[in-house]
């Protein structure tokens, strides 16, 4: 075929072409490339890996080789192309003294590594984006947020993933390359993006170190972890408010309630349901961290509530390493309020019936008969006197059942219903008991079934009038100047039966006739002799005497 002679033209091979090309090098774009540069024998004249530096210019405006201007127009990023210059499209018949002889063919292997222009804008796309997004990024922000960052080409260059930790800062601060800053604005806690920077954006013509190149377009991934201001305060959201609240918690009282505390990318650091038990505290009163002290102000019983908490309302700058909470991390509560009291708090009382013509109510060591449901403020049931064959059975004022349902006895008549709510410090106080909570509130739902005057503290029988002046001898019946216990319940019954006195009451009468023989048999001889025989009032008078 013969010598085709003289190239007129570059001759092009694009030997590598990357499957996306968002962008090919136009005539004035600005440019940044590795190269190789031989002879047709394969001799290396000049080349950019051997510098260890990148070439950077503007393409198509004369400041290349006429073949090199022409042969890198219309390359992607991470294309590779031969290029075979004629001598006329290089350095023609002068050559470069010592470097390139006249009349050369010039050989280039290239790589794209870069392509942006003066005119280029931040380029940003939102990869994913939660469905909810109450609030995005401002200027004056402080972000916490994960980024990959590299290279045009793909090339890495740094990555928060490998340094174990967010990187944390301000928003339009002048604390990052203008680009990130822009780049940053309008995101949800959440969100992933990736953002290219063209260079004038970025590092610009000096780089940064080693690991970016002057004139280098960066490209990051970004996850936003979570952002706030320094302005903001508690951020509430009322997920669920009972019907009826007739009372909301303020500063002083102490507060039981169940949370999940998380960081803003939803990460559990904490849950009082894991440890089945239920937070107890004090509330605006510095026990706790202050966006929590002012989140669960105003709180109802039963209601749930979200508390968005800023860094400096919670753990701040140093976070909390045992709660595997980060620095400057926004904390988010949902919280389920299980109940709240005052420590002045007294019993309250709601009379949900009471009989019509009410004129004998319960007093202080009276013995009552009486139903009840106990539950706690969220509806759990603890105990009822319906599981058991008879009422519950007390004396008014004997410490036999808490202080609280003590209190909310009096005074009631027989058919009487009521609800009582009972504070724990006059219910089972801070340690609870068993199958209640410590410091729980108690609700009661009591119906007074019957009830019998009692007898003062410290008697088992009392006289309606003066006592029988020869009381011994009317009490021992057979005259025998001894009196056993059968004689003695015999004239006690009697008394009672005739209206002259009344026993201590009690669901065992015969007992307390036991225990008042047993009192007076002071020798436990099993009779009563006249020197032991004593009246309850003698015997308290001699006491007073002997005290004397």
């Amino acid at each position: 075929l013969g010598d085709p002679g003289p190239l007129e033209d570059v001759v092009i091979d694009r030997y590598y072409i990357p499957k996306i090309c968002l962008r090919e090098a136009q005539m004035g774009d600005f440019i940044r490339y590795h190269y190789n540069g031989t002879f047709k024998d394969g001799k290396k004249f000049d080349s950019s890996y051997d510098r260890g530096a990148t070439v950077a210019g503007v393409v198509g405006v004369g400041r290349l080789i006429t073949g090199m201007d022409r042969g890198l127009q219309g390359m992607c990023v991470n294309e590779r192309r031969h290029l075979i210059v004629p001598p006329h499209l290089g350095y023609g018949s002068i050559g470069v003294a010592g470097l390139i002889p006249p009349d050369a063919t010039l050989y280039f292997d290239v790589v794209m590594l870069d392509i942006w222009n003066k005119n280029d804008k931040l380029q940003i796309t939102t990869l994913s984006k939660p469905e909810r997004c109450n609030r995005t990024v401002e200027n004056s922000d402080f972000v916490r947020y994960h980024y990959n960052g590299t290279l045009l080409d793909g090339t890495p260059f740094d990555s928060s993933y490998s340094k174990g930790s967010t990187y944390d800062t301000y928003v339009g601060t002048g604390w990052l390359i203008k680009g990130m800053d822009q780049g940053l604005l309008g995101m949800c806690a959440g969100e992933k993006r990736s953002i290219i920077i063209p260079p004038f954006l970025a590092y610009g013509e000096k780089g940064y170190g080693t690991v970016i190149p002057p004139q280098a377009s960066l490209v990051f991934s970004v996850l936003l972890v979570d952002f706030h201001n320094p302005k903001d305060g508690v951020f509430l959201e009322h997920l669920e408010v009972p019907e009826s609240c007739k009372r909301r918690a303020v500063t002083g009282d102490f507060v039981r309630y169940h949370y999940n505390g998380t960081l803003m990318d939803g990460t559990l650091f904490d849950s009082s349901y894991s440890r089945n038990q239920t937070y107890n505290t004090y509330i605006g009163k510095g026990y706790i961290i202050p966006g929590m002290d002012q989140g669960l102000q105003g709180v109802c019983v039963g209601e749930q509530r979200r508390v968005v908490i800023p860094p400096h309302l919670a753990y701040g700058e140093n976070g909390a390493g045992k709660y595997k909470i980060p620095g400057s991390a926004v904390l988010i509560f949902d919280v389920h309020i299980i109940d709240f009291h005052n420590p002045e708090d007294p019993v309250e009382i709601e009379t949900v019936f009471r009989p019509e013509g009410c004129n004998v109510t319960t007093r202080h060591r009276d013995f009552v008969r009486y139903h009840y449901n106990c539950s706690l403020l969220d509806g759990t049931r603890l105990f009822s006197s319906h599981d058991y064959e008879k009422p519950q059975e007390v004396t008014l004022g004997a410490n036999k059942v808490i202080e609280g349902l003590n209190s909310g006895l009096l005074d009631m008549c027989a058919g009487e219903r009521r609800v009582l709510i009972i504070p724990p410090h006059l219910g089972h106080g801070e340690s609870g008991a068993r199958g209640v909570p410590g410091s729980a509130v108690l609700r009661f739902e009591v119906e007074l079934v019957s009830m019998e005057e009692g007898v003062p503290e410290g008697y088992l029988f009392i006289w309606h009038g003066e006592p029988p002046a020869n009381l011994y001898e009317q009490m021992d019946l057979n005259k025998d100047g001894e009196i056993p216990a059968d004689e003695f319940s015999t004239f006690i019954k009697t008394q009672v039966a005739e209206g002259k006195g009344r026993l201590m009451p009690s669901s065992d009468p015969e007992k307390v006739i036991a225990d008042m023989f047993q009192n007076q048999d002071r020798n436990q001889d099993g009779k009563i002799t006249p020197n032991e025989l004593k009246l309850k009032s003698d015997e308290d008078q001699e006491k007073i005497h002997e005290e004397l």
